[in-house]
């Protein structure tokens, strides 16, 4: 409790009872406990381009009731516009990918940025966390970097290579107001419909010769591909690049996965022609990314051998 006595504050009285002269003393309740508020989702446009609507919730305590009482008149109210002015200002100047993938990151930042503000309030933000709702819009292409998406597509690229020829493979990717003309992959003689290989088998035999223990230092990760096939099925393959010279097959890995990337066969074919764009593929759900995004950029690195 915070007395004032002839309009001077006195030192903070309490918990307990507490002494007041009648006409004299004017009191204030101070709560230390804990408390919590959340900042209301809210649109922002990221860097790239993206809109999303995003919030957080946030926990605080007073640590010195003096300066709660005699700096700002409703602490509530501000704290949580300099929270969703710090979330503003931090979000805007960061692409759609790394707000996605540094939530964690983000947060303490903020959580140190709020501080400095508040700190002179008798106030301190104990615990902060991000919420992303929904992304409203996706990023612009022409404006986004290399993203999870990318290193996807080029990894299909890669793992199919074979199946295409040099040149086909040697040529400048479309741009974005570019017609690329298709043309249908020639079978080897005697092939039919029925015994083409399937794509995911594909992926196997043209990653096997680049498996070394040099790429699993640099990876250190497990991958799961679960293809869906037209009729229905799912076939699950692995990418295993913890220990040894890393392992590639049929079914699921030993232990668990840190990445699950999940499509379907002619999703994965769209992907390769081109026909399906990785970005809106990813964004309407038919490729489907589970687990440590951070673990599933590291991609990167298998493309670079396979380069």
């Amino acid at each position: 409790m915070i007395v004032f006595r002839l309009g001077r504050i006195r030192t903070p009285q309490g918990p307990g009872v507490v002494l007041l002269l009648p006409c004299i003393d004017a009191f204030q309740r101070v709560d230390l406990r804990t408390r919590a508020f959340n900042v209301p989702p809210c649109k922002l446009a990221s860097k790239d381009g993206a809109v999303l609507s995003v919030g957080a919730d946030v926990q605080f305590r007073i640590w010195d009731p003096v300066l709660s009482v005699m700096t700002v008149k409703d602490l509530n109210a501000a704290a949580r516009m300099t929270a969703q002015n710090a979330l503003t200002k931090a979000l805007i100047r960061r692409p759609l990918r790394d707000i996605q993938m540094e939530k964690l990151k983000i947060s303490e930042q903020l959580l140190l940025e709020i501080n400095d503000v508040t700190r002179a309030w008798g106030l301190e933000v104990d615990r902060m966390e991000l919420a992303v709702e929904a992304v409203l819009q996706p990023p612009q292409d022409s404006l986004a970097g290399p993203s999870l998406d990318d290193s996807l597509h080029q990894l299909a690229l890669h793992f199919l290579g074979g199946g295409m020829s040099a040149g086909a493979g040697a040529a400048l990717p479309p741009g974005p107001d570019t017609v690329e003309m298709v043309g249908e992959v020639d079978l080897p003689v005697g092939a039919g419909p029925g015994s083409r290989q399937p794509v995911a088998e594909g992926l196997l035999a043209a990653l096997q010769p680049f498996l070394s223990e040099a790429l699993v230092s640099q990876v250190g990760g497990c991958y799961q591909f679960n293809v869906i096939v037209p009729s229905g099925t799912q076939s699950s393959y692995f990418l295993d690049l913890t220990t040894g010279q890393g392992r590639v097959g049929h079914g699921v890995p030993d232990g668990t996965p840190d990445v699950v990337v999940e499509t379907t066969e002619a999703d994965l074919q769209g992907l390769l022609s081109r026909e399906l764009r990785p970005l809106g593929a990813y964004m309407s759900g038919r490729l489907k990314v589970k687990g440590d995004l951070a673990m599933a950029m590291k991609l990167e690195a298998v493309l670079s051998t396979l380069k």
